[in-house]
């Protein structure tokens, strides 16, 4: 601003500050600047112009513009004596100026309404000199953007060789955008390209030879806002255009939507959006582009080339990519081909990038504009997403160096994404027929090339918009003209002609498109035909980056099928990465050296068994193991050698039988172990069970301890427990049987950089119910072993000789049931790990088995080796003589200990009474040497005793000698002595008691 001001001389400024100040003289308010422009004040510094509110008169002031913009009306105003400024009936406007080159034209005139500079709203009127056509509009308006909106239009010499041929042809006009600048500048190459092959065709005299076509072109800019307006004047102003051709699939979706309702054929040569593919949507449009969706089937058969069946795709969150992948998802589906993890982002692709990592892909498809590209690889070198476990797909439209640019938006360095990028495949749309060959326009690729290079004037191919889009361009004009020549003869056959065509013509539009339907010729880009949407059907580079450049790898041709491979394909690895890391399945299978030592102490066990088992059968009339129940104890010997059989199929896998008679195996498993443990712990447990009813009873049923016991009721109690398991296996067996089912593992990394992973597999035998079954199983036999053990622990201090082995059975029950009641759980605990399990379960069998059988069969080896009691019941009642009731022999037997008892207490008694007596006899001869006592004492002594109250004799038990007569008498202070025994009375324990052997100390 301050640059902007004009000072005046410093004698002005105190008379002008003094005119400010006096506000009340007289002067002219401030007014505001126009739009997008500004007021120069003056002589005012910044500060005096911010507290200013009334200027002087005579005053000036001065409008200012920004950027390209030119002051339209009064540019400077003056303060009027009367308080206003000058022409303010006039607008000043700050509005942009549009290329002055417009406003002039060769050999011919421009008039521009209004006058004056070319701004905003300025309209140019072009005509020609006599002798020269204009070819273009011949009036163009001049944007609020300052941009013309139509090209500048030549004026052509009507007398040249080159327009020669146009004299009496009809004209037939096409209106096309071609976006000269915006986001895809295709126009800059396509254009030239369109009026090249406009050229060629009106040359032609084999097509269209009674029409000339002509082009009518505006700059959409690849914009459809201002696309709209451009469309509106290609159809409301004349002449008629009988095809619309836009460019960049923003301004064709517009286009194609709205020309349904004028009738017209839509023709694109730069359009790849899926979603034009819409024939419903769409219904006249066609498309020398290929689709972007043509990529998918090059990459589908990719796959199946390298066997692929998993991929990924990592996308930006646009219409075209988010189309183009639904399509690939719709054809890899059909393919068998699986899309495991679908990632998208808007600008920033970390976390995209990073759930690709952790779920593992491994094949993954990147759909994303150029710059975002840089993005995507920069957290791909960061997250090592690459190398020789990865492929990268991306498209091929990026530039060759795309990679190297600097982007600033990115923190990795040129030599980070070389390395990330290294390897990926591309997959582009072939617009340049490879092969040498002719086509409709009698021109090979490359004479095509040279022509537009030419016509360009030697620009860079890189720094031109569309370029690459040029060859489609060219032959989008071919199969317009070509189209519409083949149309000429139907219509002639019904009475038309295509210069009668017009926007309410259905059936000209409807031969126009039937002719571009089944269109099929070569052109410059390639074998040109159109699939029933309308899209270009072409061929596919594939192409792959090797050491920091691209190389050709094949051609895939959508039209047949055809993949034309090189074969000159690298990988970082030694061939393509797998699609997923691969998985092994290995089955754990049981320690070989585990189950061999098991099976022998199994083994042992049931030699053992069997050892007991003919032990108790060959003495089975020994009256000692007659009174242990000899085949109580046969059937616990075979319980437990069931249940040691059971060892072997519980160790039994994959590894020893085949799959498909694993569930033979879970069968003998169950039933083993079930039926022996039902006749194993049956019989010991009816054993204590009888113990406990018959010995527990109350004084009124004692009666019944010394009836006679009845085996068969022992042997209908294990029955009955055999029978409730043999009844649940058969229904859990019948209901829901056992199976085989397989437990998968974590998946395990093997040692060494190999990109497989182990996945352990561990076999079981199962059921759909296990837990119930396993449950009511466990539920029933963990009440008999607790009530085992009560029933052992109430009875350890009864003795039987009916039962004379219930406190080894007892001891049994504790062991088998402590054993059973803590394996139950840990094995279930820890089925996950076969060789823990197996070895807890089978130990726990081997162990109970063992201390069951040495508890109840060693002792009673023990006794009939020691003591020789090996005759039968019949020797030895022969040899005794004594009844054969061995309740009888036993009480005699303890009736005799007892007696034995009783002489050596009376005998020791005996000794005792005889000193007494002799004590007796010493003090009666010292009274009798004693002199007479005087009458005058206190007491006298008692006279002696008669000869009658002399104490008789003890007298022994009947059975036993008489003592020896003893010369010495009891003193007549005893006279009842007698009654100390009896002479024919009977002397048992009673007769001992206490109370009356104290009386000898008295």
């Amino acid at each position: 601003m301050a640059q902007a001001l004009i000072t005046l001389a410093s004698f002005l400024l105190p008379s002008l500050t003094v005119a400010v100040h006096n506000s009340t003289t007289g002067g002219c308010a401030i007014i505001r600047p126009p739009r997008d422009g500004g007021i120069r004040y003056r002589g005012l510094t910044q500060e005096q112009i911010r507290s200013v509110q009334i200027l002087p008169v005579d005053y000036e002031i001065e409008y200012i513009c920004r950027g390209n913009r030119v002051i339209v009306g009064p540019k400077v105003r003056k303060c009027l004596p009367n308080g206003t400024w000058t022409d303010m009936t006039l607008w000043s406007k700050c509005l942009l100026l549009c290329p002055r080159v417009w406003t002039s034209l060769e050999n011919g005139q421009v008039v521009a309404r209004p006058p004056g500079p070319p701004v905003e709203g300025t309209v140019l009127h072009y005509n020609c000199l006599s002798g020269f056509r204009l070819v273009g509009r011949n009036s163009t308006l001049c944007t609020k953007l300052g941009k013309w909106d139509s090209p500048k239009p030549v004026c052509h010499s009507v007398t040249s060789d080159d327009d020669r041929h146009y004299t009496g042809k009809k004209k037939l006009y096409i209106g096309a955008l071609f976006p000269m600048s915006g986001g895809w500048p295709g126009g800059q190459a396509c254009l030239p390209s369109a009026q090249m092959a406009l050229e060629l065709v009106n040359k032609r005299t084999d097509i269209l030879p009674d029409y000339e076509l002509e082009m009518i072109y505006y700059d959409s800019m690849c914009d459809p806002g201002e696309a709209t307006k451009l469309l509106y004047d290609l159809l409301y102003t004349e002449p008629i255009k009988i095809v619309l051709m836009p460019g960049c699939s923003s301004v064709s979706t517009l286009v194609a939507e709205a020309a349904r309702m004028w009738n017209l054929i839509v023709l694109s040569y730069g359009s790849s959006s899926p979603a034009l593919s819409n024939r419903q949507r769409f219904p006249t449009f066609f498309r020398t582009h290929p689709s972007a969706t043509l990529h998918n089937p090059t990459r589908v058969q990719l796959f199946q080339k390298w066997k692929w069946t998993k991929i990924a795709t990592i996308q930006q969150t646009t219409e075209v990519f988010t189309s183009t992948l639904d399509d690939l998802e719709q054809r890899v589906k059909e393919a068998g081909i699986e899309i495991s993890v679908r990632q998208s982002f808007l600008t920033d692709p970390a976390v995209a990038v990073k759930n690709l990592k952790r779920q593992d892909a491994r094949i993954i498809v990147g759909l994303f504009y150029e710059t975002e590209a840089r993005k995507v690889f920069c957290e791909v070198f960061k997250e090592k997403l690459y190398g020789k476990k990865y492929v990268w797909f991306l498209i091929g439209w990026y530039a060759d160096n795309w990679f190297k640019i600097k982007d600033p938006s990115i923190d990795c360095t040129v030599e980070n994404m070389t390395e990330a990028v290294e390897g990926h495949v591309t997959t582009e749309i072939v617009m340049l027929n490879p092969e040498t060959v002719r086509g409709a326009s009698n021109l090979t690729s490359q004479e095509f090339l040279e022509q537009l290079m030419f016509r360009l004037g030697g620009k860079n191919p890189e720094e031109t918009g569309g370029f690459q889009e040029a060859p489609l361009a060219y032959d989008a004009v071919w199969a317009l003209a070509l189209a519409l020549n083949k149309t000429v003869g139907p219509l002639r056959e019904k009475g038309r002609r295509l210069e009668d065509f017009n926007y309410n013509n259905q059936d000209i539009t409807a031969e126009i498109y039937r002719a571009l339907n089944t269109s099929s010729f070569e052109g410059v880009s390639g074998h040109v035909v159109f699939d029933a949407q309308g899209s270009r059907m072409a061929w596919t580079l594939i192409e792959q980056l090797q050491g920091g450049s691209y190389k050709k790898i094949g051609y895939y041709d959508s039209t047949k099928g055809n993949l034309s491979w090189y074969g000159n394909d690298k990988w970082i690895g030694p061939g393509p990465p797998a699609d997923q890391t691969v998985v092994i399945e290995e089955f754990r299978f049981l320690s070989q050296k585990l189950f061999a030592s098991v099976s022998v102490f199994a083994g042992l066990g049931i030699l053992l068994g069997i050892v007991c088992l003919t032990f108790n059968i060959y003495n089975s009339k020994v009256r000692y193991i007659q009174n242990s129940q000899p085949y109580l104890n046969n059937i616990t010997a075979v319980g437990c050698m069931m249940a040691l059989a059971a060892v072997f199929p519980l160790g039994m896998d994959g590894l020893h039988v085949h799959r498909a008679q694993f569930p033979v195996v879970c069968q003998f498993r169950l039933w083993l172990l079930g039926l022996g443990f039902s006749l194993a712990y049956g019989s010991m447990f009816t054993k204590i069970w009888w113990v406990h009813t018959v010995f527990t009873k109350k004084d009124d049923k004692k009666e019944k301890r010394k009836q006679h016991l009845e085996p068969w009721k022992l042997y209908a109690t294990v029955g009955v427990l055999l029978a409730v398991d043999v009844l649940s296996l058969m229904i859990w067996q019948i209901v829901d049987p056992l199976h085989i089912t397989i437990e998968k593992f974590t998946k395990e990394a093997p040692k060494g950089d190999l990109d497989v992973l182990i996945q352990p597999l561990l076999e079981h035998c199962n059921s759909e119910k296990m837990n119930t079954w396993l449950g009511v199983v466990y539920g029933y036999k963990g009440l008999l072993l607790l009530l085992g053990i009560f029933l052992a622990y109430e009875t350890k201090s009864i003795s039987t000789e009916k039962i004379n082995d219930h406190r080894a059975v007892g001891m049994a029950i504790y062991n088998v049931a402590v054993l059973c009641m803590i394996t139950a759980p840990v094995t279930m605990i820890l089925s996950s790990q076969q060789d823990a399990s197996f070895a807890f379960a089978s130990l726990a069998i081997v162990f109970s088995v063992y201390i069951t059988l040495v508890v109840l069969f060693i002792p009673k080896m023990r006794r009939l080796i020691t003591r020789g009691e090996w005759q039968s019941e019949q020797q030895d009642t022969m040899k005794t003589g004594s009844s054969t009731n061995n309740n009888d022999e036993e009480k005699s037997r303890q009736l005799e200990r007892e007696n034995r008892e009783l002489q050596k207490i009376i005998q020791e008694k005996e000794v005792r009474v005889s000193e007494l007596r002799n004590q007796l006899a010493e003090r009666q001869a010292l009274r009798s040497r004693r002199p007479q006592s005087t009458p005058n004492q206190n007491h006298s002594t008692p006279p002696p005793a008669s000869s009658q109250n002399d104490p008789k004799p003890l007298l022994p038990p009947p059975g036993y000698p008489l003592p020896s007569s003893d010369n010495h008498s009891l003193p007549a202070s005893y006279p009842n002595s007698s009654i100390l025994y009896q002479a024919d009375s009977k002397i048992s324990r009673n007769h001992c008691h206490n109370s009356r052997l104290q009386l000898l100390y008295n």
